[in-house]
């Protein structure tokens, strides 16, 4: 007699595949955070290498030796920490700037379905596409006639207009996902709509303003080719030109300084999102709908 399949075979044969889809899933995602976190780890590696063995032609991931002469060099003999406090200034003030001017704008373009609200988003789109360079001669002599050039506001100025339309873009995608009914709620018990706004909507996005806020942040943060333009006091340098400086003359960079520098210039953007990412939350939504 010809045994027949048992019932549990198609059980057993889509176990398996849910196995490998899971197991492919996490070597996919493991793969993407080596690829992510290699470059941290080597540069962090270089930094405590001495001298000798970085340019010893021997590849090592760990050490042999270490040692802090870099990080010693570069916070004694060069102006980082003032660039850093630069960088620091110019990129928060920047982030506040963006998000407190774009999240009453994301509220309008997003509730207000009218044309000129399309042309608006229309043009914040197309407005992406214009590389940096474009604009840089238009922009330095408006600039120059506001007698902005050479300073500090005059750069947060430049970045706040830059990082507007993506964070306004990204806000208002947010706002249209909130019920409008929350909204009437709110209005009906007498609130206004400035308190709707920052009272109703605001705690709603708190997950988009924090996203907003990092990538505010960090795009300021690394931002080269306009402070290297627009700033010439070296009392006004920001890390990124800072950092510039430490590639030499024709590629003959410092590469154990320039690694230790490097370091010290992502430890801000990695305290801003711990700071924050109690903000990612996707429970806030819900629990505002059931309430």
């Amino acid at each position: 007699m010809n045994q027949q399949p048992t019932s549990n075979t198609p059980l057993i044969s889509r176990k398996w595949k849910r196995i490998l889809g899971h197991s492919g899933m996490h070597l996919l995602i493991i793969l993407y955070l080596v690829y992510l976190l290699f470059p941290l780890f080597w540069m962090i590696s270089t930094s405590l290498k001495p001298t000798s063995e970085i340019y010893s032609g021997v590849i090592s991931f760990i050490p042999r030796t270490f040692t802090f002469d870099h990080f010693l060099t570069v916070l004694h003999q060069h102006h980082l920490l003032h660039s850093i406090l630069n960088s620091f200034y110019v990129a928060g003030i920047t982030a506040v700037a963006t998000v407190i001017i774009s999240l009453p704008a994301a509220y309008a373009l997003s509730r207000y379905q009218t044309n000129i609200n399309k042309a608006v988003m229309g043009w914040i789109l197309t407005s992406q596409i214009f590389p940096a360079i474009l604009i840089m001669i238009p922009l330095y002599i408006v600039l120059r006639s506001l007698s902005l050039t050479d300073s500090l506001p005059g750069l947060i100025l430049v970045y706040v207009v830059w990082d507007i339309p993506f964070v306004l873009w990204m806000l208002q995608g947010y706002v249209r996902e909130i019920p409008v009914e929350l909204e009437e709620a709110a209005s009906i018990d007498g609130a206004t709509r400035g308190q709707i706004i920052y009272r109703i909507i605001m705690p709603l996005l708190l997950p988009a303003i924090g996203a907003s806020v990092l990538f505010a942040f960090i795009t300021s943060w690394n931002e080269f080719f306009f402070a290297l333009v627009l700033l010439k006091s070296p009392n006004l340098t920001t890390l990124p030109v800072e950092l510039a400086r430490y590639a030499g003359i024709e590629g003959q960079a410092q590469t154990g300084p320039l690694a230790a520098a490097s370091f010290i210039a992502t430890i801000p953007s990695i305290l801003l999102f711990a700071m924050i990412r109690k903000w990612f939350s996707s429970g806030a939504l819900q629990g505002a709908v059931k309430g």
